[in-house]
């Protein structure tokens, strides 16, 4: 990932990495690494993640 910093304004430079970090998933994942979850725990999130991006998905069709 690469970030490009004009005129030395690295404030918004880090605003635009941040962004991108936070859509890219790296922060969700790194707040799920920090402890351990049960392997049923884990199924039924990524069930529940997948029912949702589905849903999304049928709102932006219609």
């Amino acid at each position: 990932m690469e970030v490009r910093v004009f005129d030395n304004d690295v404030e918004k430079a880090l605003k635009v990495l941040k962004n991108k970090l936070s859509k890219s998933g790296l922060f969700k994942e790194l707040k799920l690494r920090r402890a351990y979850e049960k392997p049923s725990v884990k199924k039924k999130r990524k069930a529940i993640e997948a029912r949702r991006r589905l849903l999304k998905a049928q709102r932006r069709r219609y």
